[in-house]
């Protein structure tokens, strides 16, 4: 049964273009281990690039800007971040070439 499903394809047609640069938070957030202190996320994870609406930014960058030390669980973090980072769209190449 499971067989027929993968022929398919994707549930979600995916554009042609550039690829985004950075990693979406939520795979940022997948890689670690809750609860966790804010330094302990920034030796672990700290240079990794973060899409935002404003375009790429390190993670280090953006936790310097979080109040909170320390996360009890992922949507804590997560949150914490987005309340910097914000949320809408994430340009590409194509939105930013005007």
């Amino acid at each position: 049964m499971a067989d027929d499903t993968d022929e398919e394809g994707p549930a979600v047609e995916l554009g042609e273009g550039e690829p985004v640069e950075g990693a979406p938070l939520s795979r940022v957030s997948a890689r670690l281990t809750w609860a966790i202190q804010k330094s302990e996320i920034d030796r672990k994870q700290g240079e990794t690039v973060v899409r935002t609406p404003e375009g790429p930014r390190e993670l280090s960058d953006i936790l310097s800007e979080v109040e909170e030390t320390y996360f009890d669980t992922r949507r804590a973090f997560e949150d914490a971040v987005r309340e910097v980072i914000g949320t809408g769209p994430v340009p590409t190449a194509e939105t930013t070439e005007e």
